[in-house]
């Protein structure tokens, strides 16, 4: 029987691929993490809990550890926020990007992190710059035996295909699409199913935090951290701004300030402002070169000039734990270094995802020992 019992909720990114993606990668990383630790930990299947939960259990026998996970459903939500005609991609990412430089505070996102605005930015330019690089030699060539009127537009759509390979390569597609949601999410708010998810994830977390888990973490990757924004102000209304002290908030590759950098994102700084009132438990980890998240940024401080929270910022330094050939690092492994939170690399390190769900350190005693030893 296990001598600690964690209970982990893990609201992912903006992320079609669902529960079966991210088994198959915790089984993974639990696999190369017992052979670098010689421990025997399993992960199990997965058992449908619910359309909105999905749970598995990792044990630990030789720590007396059991960790129940819930992987909380919302990949459907993307699915139906996934734009897939090119062409709507394309309008809808202009609204996007036009409402950004309409009311995004530069000064402060420039301040906080001039790469997260790089990020921003580059999938929309090489979008556009790509197909004209490839599309105005072939339209050259092409204006030799054809009028320019019919020249320029099929050497356009040669340009396309060409750019797309190496587009989709950069993840550029699937950048828009992120940028596009987070956009219309800041400028209107939460639509009525993302709202009613949010009631649901409340539900089932609110139902765990008195059942006698010896710590119960709420984990968010990527955008989740920006969807747990509302989702925690909902706990910590229904629990009268009271969270057990077993409680842990934790982000990992946060991209708050996507949205509470907006001027017109009123509704959702106005919950952050709320959480910033209360005290509660968060880590954040986050690493200094992922264009995706805002390392080191207490996003609280973007609506309250002092933070009721008990918030630890932590670089993961993933250098100290990858060898040079396998470290992910430059432009062509954005997405991998995005996704690095949730690996364990070639040394294992204390705050890493198998570390945080495998062993009998509570998250604030894994960034203490973190910090004492790297």
């Amino acid at each position: 029987m296990a001598g600690f019992k964690r209970k982990v909720f893990y609201v992912g990114g903006f992320d079609p691929r669902g529960p079966r993606f991210y088994h198959a990668l915790g089984a993974e990383q639990i696999e190369r993490w017992n052979l670098r630790m010689e421990e025997a930990a399993t992960l199990s299947t997965r058992r449908n809990v619910s359309d909105t939960r999905v749970d598995w259990t990792i044990a630990n026998p030789g720590r007396a550890v059991e960790t129940d996970y819930s992987f909380l459903r919302w990949d459907d939500l993307v699915r139906a926020n996934w734009i897939g005609n090119p062409f709507t991609l394309a309008w809808r990412a202009f609204r996007a990007y036009r409402d950004n430089i309409r009311n995004l505070d530069f000064a402060t996102g420039k301040r906080l992190g001039k790469g997260q605005l790089i990020t921003l930015f580059y999938p929309a330019i090489f979008t556009l710059l790509f197909p004209l690089a490839f599309g105005l030699p072939i339209a050259l060539l092409l204006a030799i035996w054809l009028p320019w009127l019919f020249a320029l537009p099929i050497g356009l759509i040669a340009g396309i295909f060409l750019a797309r390979p190496l587009l989709v390569k950069m993840h550029a597609p699937w950048l828009l699409r992120f940028f596009v949601f987070n956009s219309e999410l800041g400028g209107s708010g939460a639509d009525p199913a993302l709202n009613a998810r949010l009631d649901a994830f409340a539900d089932e977390i609110e139902a765990a935090l008195d059942q006698g888990w010896d710590e119960v973490v709420l984990l968010t990757h990527s955008n989740g951290s920006i969807l747990c924004v509302p989702l925690l102000a909902r706990l910590l209304r229904r629990r009268g701004g009271a969270l057990p002290p077993n409680f842990t908030f934790m982000t990992m590759g946060h991209c708050i300030p996507l949205v509470a950098c907006r001027r017109d994102a009123t509704a959702f700084k106005e919950e952050l402002a709320y959480l910033a009132s209360q005290d509660f438990r968060w880590i954040d980890i986050g690493s200094p070169p992922d264009g995706a998240a805002y390392s080191g940024v207490n996003p609280m401080l973007l609506v309250a000039p002092d933070p009721r929270p008990r918030m630890e910022l932590l670089s993961p330094r993933f250098h100290l734990f990858y060898d040079p050939e396998t470290y992910h690092k430059g432009y062509a492994n954005k997405y991998e270094i995005h996704f690095d939170y949730l690996r364990t690399g070639d040394r294992v390190s204390e705050i890493d995802w198998p570390s945080l769900m495998a062993t009998e350190r509570t998250a604030s005693q894994a960034v203490a020992d973190f910090r004492a030893n790297h």
